[in-house]
């Protein structure tokens, strides 16, 4: 499978591409073979590479050409503009709240974030009910099944993949969400765990310009630049640092915030 950005690059040093009018009517616009077929050349005598403007990673995907010219490629690459690509794509630093913000500490702005965030973020929960425990005890992660969350979603995951996908299509959106969920899964998987998810997406959502005058979800976001994530039980909210629970009320006691 092709990712963003995909293009190709004949011997002569051409390069093939679909830019932000191409993608309005590819709907494969990293596909290799798609965009030789959109340009009229043979995909067999071409080389084909792959970049991400986030991590800088840069694959050579195949060399099909007498000539190896990837060397010069990746350097033309690296000074794209991406604007003309994806023009609603934010190329920023990728962000994991544990490593670049180690113990956070947490303040009346956060808690009212925390506040902020509860009712978009954590909408599920509306459709558990009894079924998770009140707590989030030693673990985090613990609380929260994952026969629950396969079972009703995701409503932030859903509501930003959705808007997004439809806005820049499923390459652009897989590629920035490998992207950022590679940089954070480890540290931050192992101390929260599926909880996560909401504001991974939540924070993925800044990574794209579609919302008009008001991101939905731009509290959590805050959060997790400030090295936050925000966890709900049924009764109970936190916000968790990279040592753990660093905040922790009644939901009763937050809504009156």
């Amino acid at each position: 499978m092709c990712n963003f950005f995909s293009f190709c690059v004949d011997e002569f040093g051409k390069k093939y591409y679909l830019d932000s009018v191409a993608r309005q009517t590819e709907k494969e616009a990293d596909s290799h073979s798609r965009i030789c077929k959109h340009f009229g050349v043979n995909e067999d005598k071409v080389n084909k590479f792959e970049f991400n403007p986030l991590t800088k990673e840069f694959k050579t995907d195949k060399i099909n050409c007498s000539v190896d010219n990837s060397v010069q490629v990746e350097d033309w690459v690296n000074g794209l503009n991406f604007k003309k690509i994806v023009p609603q794509l934010v190329i920023q630093k990728i962000i994991n709240p544990f490593i670049d913000f180690p113990d956070a500490k947490v303040g009346d702005k956060d808690i009212s974030l925390l506040a902020e965030y509860y009712p978009v973020g954590n909408s599920v929960w509306n459709s558990v009910g009894d079924s998770v425990g009140d707590s989030v005890g030693d673990s985090v992660g613990d609380s929260v099944e994952d026969s629950v969350w396969d079972s009703v979603g995701n409503s932030v995951r859903n509501s930003v993949g959705d808007s997004v996908r439809n806005s820049v299509g499923n390459s652009v959106r897989n590629s920035v969400r490998n992207s950022v969920w590679d940089s954070v899964r480890d540290s931050v998987w192992n101390s929260v765990g599926d909880s996560v998810w909401n504001s991974v997406w939540a924070y993925l959502g800044s990574f794209f310009d579609i919302w008009g005058n008001k991101y939905e979800f731009e509290s959590g976001n805050k959060l997790w630049r400030r090295g936050l994530i925000p966890v709900y039980t049924k009764d109970k909210a936190y916000l968790i640092n990279s040592s753990g629970i660093a905040y922790q009320c009644m939901i009763l006691d937050l809504k009156e915030k």
